[in-house]
């Protein structure tokens, strides 16, 4: 797949060194500080395996990064690009990075587009740095989008949704090896009718009747009222009250 020799060529440009050298600053740790998916693709997840209750994976804006929960009682893996352990999530929140893994450096740019150290081994045993205690991790990843500026090849009619590819991400939940799956897609600019403003109508339609079931109700309420007090004055006069 083009996707993969993509990445191959930026791993590539890596060279591996004894995983004792001193490690460099790690980037930032919040990928919400690079984004680069658009509306026109959508990356939609179709699976995730072992299916273990308390496991939650979801695609945040668009195809742009992933964000997993874990509340399954076991730690959870992801695991990089070649296969090395990238990220954590164990049974009591913690969240850690692998910071020899050139997943943590790579993911750190929506396009790749970053200087991977040398210190970066993934055959190395894992150096583990905390990242927060929320039970979460959210990031970057390049297999689940198109990492080009550039139009992918399949699109050969960019007013017709088409898929690209399919993609995988490996992970474990405990000692069972896993992935989540789905697929990416483009859409044409008017099949993606700016969801914002069709949220907008729904609300503003459901509020309106709302507010009508709300009148209706308020005005049942107040008609035996207003019909007790007319018995009671008709007892006093002789005709219809003028307003």
């Amino acid at each position: 797949m083009i996707i993969i020799a993509a990445l191959a060529g930026l791993l590539c440009c890596a060279p591996v060194v004894s995983a004792q050298s001193a490690l460099p600053s790690l980037p930032s740790q919040n990928p919400n500080n690079d984004q680069g998916a658009n509306y026109q693709y959508s990356s939609i997840i179709t699976a995730v395996t072992p299916h273990v209750p308390g496991l939650t994976v979801r695609v945040q804006e668009f195809a742009d990064r992933l964000l997993l929960s874990n509340h399954t009682g076991a730690t959870v893996t992801i695991y990089g690009y070649q296969g090395e352990p990238y990220a954590r999530v164990q049974a009591d929140g913690t969240t850690e990075q692998n910071a020899l893994s050139p997943a943590t450096y790579l993911n750190s740019s929506f396009f790749g587009k970053v200087t991977v150290p040398a210190v970066a081994n993934p055959q190395a045993p894992p150096r583990w740095v905390l990242v927060d205690r929320t039970g979460m991790f959210e990031w970057h990843d390049h297999r689940i989008h198109w990492s080009s500026p550039l139009l992918p090849p399949e699109v050969k009619d960019k007013g017709k949704r088409t898929f690209i590819f399919a993609w995988s991400v490996p992970i474990s939940i405990g000692t069972r090896r896993g992935a989540i799956m789905g697929v990416l897609y483009w859409n044409p600019e008017n099949s993606s009718a700016p969801v914002a403003i069709i949220v907008l109508g729904v609300l503003i339609t459901l509020g309106g009747l709302l507010f009508v079931l709300f009148v209706r109700r308020r005005r049942s309420a107040e008609a035996p009222a207003a019909g007790g007090a007319g018995a009671a004055g008709g007892g006093r006069g002789s005709g219809p009250e003028a307003w």
